[in-house]
């Protein structure tokens, strides 16, 4: 694992935080931990371009501090903020280090390293509360963007029986390997791709991913639908809506679920 730098914005108003995370994922940022008036980002240290944070930072006048993470605290750090999120008598996501929660339908570990995806953000909770309402027994699954790997495996409890997971990152496929094993999943197939795979059509997309990554593979996610199919987007923030519903608009889709949480949203779309 390679080394991090860690970027700590304070003073920030509770809309700043969502647009940042917004505009730092689509500069790379792989992991945020957000508190009250705060926001820490992490990226690698290779990719870490100051020029492009000073611009970010200068669109909404905020200031930031910057701290190399060594990797070999990096789990430390990360674990040292991880705590259980409970959806309701849904799913309960916890660590390894944690003791099991009663009283859920279902459970997922999720080692806490720095995969997006441990239903802390907005984006991953309104994707778990999406998925109670559909039926995923015999299904077969595509989950673009998989960070830890949490949508699919908890696609499998839910009864899927084919899952094909996808991310670009060699952590995130590193991490969600070792959770989908934690989990004893073995219906889901994970493939390092920085695009949707095409050939193959699915029952079920669930794509958690920026704006830009979702307009560029918008074509490509819609053939991988066949008919009576569901394609649940996240990762998107309220202004996006009318963007994303302009260009599903040219496609065989009908709008058939909307969340909220915060700025956020995420979209459903059946074909």
């Amino acid at each position: 694992m390679p080394n991090h730098i860690q970027i700590t914005f304070a003073d920030l108003q509770p809309e700043q935080q969502d647009l940042l995370i917004a505009h730092l994922a689509e500069a790379g940022y792989e992991g945020f931990e957000e508190a009250e008036h705060a926001l820490k980002a992490f990226i690698r240290q290779q990719d870490f371009d100051k020029l492009l944070l000073q611009e970010i930072a200068y669109k909404y006048q905020l200031a930031f501090s910057e701290e190399l993470i060594p990797e070999k605290n990096w789990n430390a750090e990360w674990e040292s903020g991880f705590q259980p999120v409970i959806v309701k008598d849904f799913v309960a996501i916890r660590a390894e280090f944690h003791p099991p929660v009663a009283g859920v339908e279902q459970e997922i570990i999720i080692t806490p390293k720095m995969s997006f995806g441990t239903g802390h953000h907005a984006t991953t909770l309104m994707m778990i509360e999406a998925m109670r309402d559909i039926d995923f027994r015999n299904k077969k699954v595509f989950d673009f963007g998989t960070g830890t790997g949490i949508l699919a495996i908890l696609a499998e409890k839910l009864g899927a029986v084919e899952i094909i997971a996808i991310d670009n990152d060699d952590w995130s496929i590193a991490n969600a390997k070792e959770n989908i094993e934690n989990n004893s999943c073995v219906n889901i197939r994970l493939k390092q791709a920085d695009k949707i795979i095409t050939g193959e059509t699915y029952d079920i997309l669930l794509v958690n991913l920026n704006k830009q990554a979702i307009l560029e593979n918008f074509s490509a996610m819609v053939t991988c639908l066949k008919p009576g199919s569901l394609l649940l987007l996240s990762g998107l923030l309220d202004s996006d809506e009318a963007e994303i519903s302009a260009i599903a608009g040219g496609f065989p889709l009908v709008a058939c679920g909307k969340r909220m949480n915060k700025n956020w949203i995420s979209l459903a779309f059946k074909r």
